[in-house]
């Protein structure tokens, strides 16, 4: 028998930071059409701060990945308390990973998977998980990963 997604989010005993409110002139995420398109979000912690630090500089690649993991918790509590419902999300069809590393820093999708295993977790492998990219760059605020997803919806 097939979970839903906030059955498995219960399951799993996934805790969700705050919400993050927008720190500039966008929305969290928006309905087009059957799409759910959710703007780049960073590793919120359980007390509401921000995760900081740059893969190959100051946090090893592991730190990094679960510090993706928890950009994936805070998408999802972005979309519990924007959009109301995980239920409603049928599946994952794009991922933009982003990574604050040094120059030479090469383990970019190694990263990205701590995002994308979670939305495996919640949504299963067939529809949780979608195209993806990931890159590096410098991020604002020292946070150590940014990530932009869009879903289709039921």
């Amino acid at each position: 028998m097939n979970m839903l997604p906030s059955e498995k989010v219960k399951a799993l005993e996934l805790e969700f930071p705050p919400a993050p409110k927008p720190a500039g002139v966008y929305k969290p995420l928006l309905v087009v059409d059957k799409f759910l398109y959710v703007s780049g979000h960073g590793p919120v912690n359980i007390n509401g701060s921000l995760m900081q630090g740059r893969a190959g500089d100051n946090i090893s690649d592991e730190e990094a990945k679960m510090a993706a993991r928890q950009v994936g918790l805070t998408v999802l509590s972005s979309i519990v308390t924007h959009f109301g419902s995980l239920d409603k999300i049928k599946r994952v069809v794009k991922v933009l990973g982003m990574v604050n590393c040094t120059p030479n820093f090469i383990n970019h999708p190694y990263v990205i998977n701590g995002f994308s295993e979670l939305m495996a977790d919640v949504f299963g492998e067939e529809h949780g998980i979608g195209v993806r990219s990931a890159v590096g760059m410098m991020l604002p605020d020292g946070i150590p990963v940014e990530v932009e997803v869009m879903f289709e919806l039921y």
